[in-house]
């Protein structure tokens, strides 16, 4: 018997092509799509980038400085259940800080640590008004849900968003030790 090269190599190149020219148009418009249309009907929503993995989402999200983050992510969990799943959501928000921010988050982090550490999540809010009390531009917002605390910074023309998880990372013993 006498295996013709070209005809093999043909139907793997077209089989091939089939087979995953199908999973990408599967992930592209059953998956990334209605997400994106989940994200993008939110206001306040100027950009996102989505990647889908096995047992993933993330969001890579760019945000008007008033936008309501705990809305937002309540939205997606609930308008992207489908596509979510039993995937775990990551939610990464664009940085457009600008630097009178920045140092009054560096003032605002202690009190806010504190209050974690502690779980006195209504410490958080209070000392986030004390704060901007002092700057009269300044607007703070702190959320809560039962997985994270949101914090929201703006003074009108930049904002910085914070997702802070509520259970903390839980140090191990080493074996060595």
């Amino acid at each position: 018997m006498k295996l013709r090269i070209v005809p093999i190599m043909l139907t793997v190149v077209i089989s091939a092509s089939v087979l995953f020219g199908g999973w990408f148009l599967y992930r592209h418009m059953a998956l990334q799509n209605p997400l994106a249309t989940v994200v993008s009907q939110y206001d306040g929503v100027k950009s996102s980038h989505i990647d889908i993995k096995q047992d993933t989402v993330t969001l890579n999200l760019e945000l008007a400085p008033d936008t309501n983050l705990q809305g937002l992510v309540q939205h997606i969990k609930q308008e992207g259940k489908s596509v979510i799943g039993k995937r775990e959501l990551r939610i990464q928000v664009e940085d457009h800080s600008s630097e009178a921010l920045d140092q009054w988050w560096e003032q605002a982090m202690l009190s806010v640590a504190e209050a974690m550490d502690n779980k006195q999540y209504t410490d958080i809010q209070s000392s986030l008004e004390q704060l901007a009390a002092q700057s009269p531009n300044l607007k703070a917002k702190a959320t809560i849900d039962d997985t994270n605390v949101y914090v929201s910074l703006s003074d009108g023309k930049s904002g910085k968003f914070i997702i802070l998880p509520r259970q903390p990372g839980k140090m191990e013993v080493w074996n060595h030790a």
